[in-house]
């Protein structure tokens, strides 16, 4: 399908000092946050009107993090033992690393407590100066980083037994923002990295005991559950595909070439938002193998680093794509968002803004629209 929105965004934007203090500060009450949090909401929906988009986000301003909304809503997650991660950043001095921990491991059965998205999206609809995207993490997420050896298997036996239980949850919200009215759904799947890094392959062999090309299958088959009866004429289903996007940093590297085939045939989206700003995402050339009822959106920008790339380079390089997808079949967007976790990447709200202004401008010039 064509792509109703040629300049788009990953849909995090940087949390305002303002909510990050009221979040750190322990006699903030609810009543008083949610009233901060709506303000900037309003902000950054008039600014994404003013730079001349025309889908727009609450920049995930109520979440601690693109994943967050699960922890939020349900029970059964652990914060005491957590899972780490080796990230890496690019500087002045080349690549370093450090580790992450990530908190909420599986100890028993999960139980969703409430809506994932409910609150943001009511407020998000009654105030949105248009179409509105709201996003949700992968159901493929949560064993990779919430299952842990030793501790899970009293609640799930195997990784995949924890998938399966998450599905339905993740298929329930896509199927109430359907109905609230939501015209673009955007699915987070950083895991997907897994099988284009062979380090991560490697991991999924040894740590998680898995196959990867039998995990990968499954990877697709949990997605397409969650997506049943999504795809339907006026909304956009898309998959968002990162190496990692923590401060700045990421884990994997690599090409999309080899999952392209199999991910492009095999998720039933209408588009992939796919991360292209730099060389650890390899060529276009694997975009030769997107059919022809998909589309892709082009990342093209960094939302980690602040320089600014210029309307000839973006140009250029969406001609470069072309060459494997019609141009009608494509959009431009940054790489990732601009704060998959609360703390955000690091760049200003200047940078963010200044990137976004220069998506709008560069889609003017490709596609005479945005």
């Amino acid at each position: 399908m064509n792509l109703t929105y040629r300049a788009d965004h990953v849909g995090s934007f940087l949390r305002p000092r303002e909510i990050l203090d009221a979040r750190a500060n322990p006699a903030t009450t609810p009543g008083e946050l949610h009233e901060i949090e709506d303000r900037h909401i309003l902000r950054v929906l008039a600014k994404q009107r003013d730079i001349g988009l025309r889908i727009f986000t609450d920049g995930e301003l109520r979440r601690a993090g693109f994943m967050s909304d699960f922890h939020d809503s349900v029970e059964g997650l652990n914060t005491g033992d957590a899972v780490t991660r080796t990230w890496k950043r690019q500087g002045d001095g080349g690549t370093g690393s450090s580790m992450v921990s990530l908190a909420g491991i599986v100890t028993e059965k999960i139980r969703q407590t409430r809506r994932f998205s409910g609150d943001q999206v009511e407020f998000l609809m009654r105030h949105s100066p248009g179409d509105v995207k709201v996003t949700l993490p992968t159901a493929n997420q949560f064993p990779a980083i919430a299952y842990k050896t030793g501790f899970s298997e009293r609640a799930y036996p195997t990784r995949s037994d924890f998938l399966w239980d998450i599905v339905p949850l993740v298929r329930g919200e896509i199927q109430a923002l359907l109905d609230d009215g939501v015209k673009y759904i955007q699915i987070d799947a950083p895991r997907y990295s897994y099988y284009i890094d062979p380090k991560w392959r490697q991991y999924v062999r040894d740590e998680m005991g898995m196959d990867p090309d039998q995990a990968l299958d499954e990877a697709i088959r949990a997605d397409n559950a969650c997506l049943e009866g999504a795809r339907r004429p006026g909304v956009m289903i898309a998959m968002h595909l990162c190496r990692g996007n923590n401060r700045s940093q990421w884990y994997a590297e690599g090409g999309y070439d080899p999952i392209a085939e199999k991910l492009f045939h095999g998720l039933n989206v209408d588009a992939f938002l796919l991360e292209y700003e730099s060389e650890r995402a390899g060529t276009f050339e694997p975009l030769r193998h997107l059919p022809s009822d998909k589309s892709v959106v082009l990342g093209l920008l960094s939302s980690k680093l602040p320089h600014l790339e210029t309307v000839e380079q973006l140009v250029s390089r969406v001609a470069e794509a072309a060459k494997y997808v019609p141009l009608e079949r494509l959009g431009l967007s940054p790489q990732c968002g601009f704060a998959s976790t609360l703390e955000g990447n690091l760049v200003t709200e200047d940078d963010q803004w200044r990137k976004l202004e220069r998506v709008v401008e560069a889609a003017r010039v490709i596609w005479g629209t945005v």
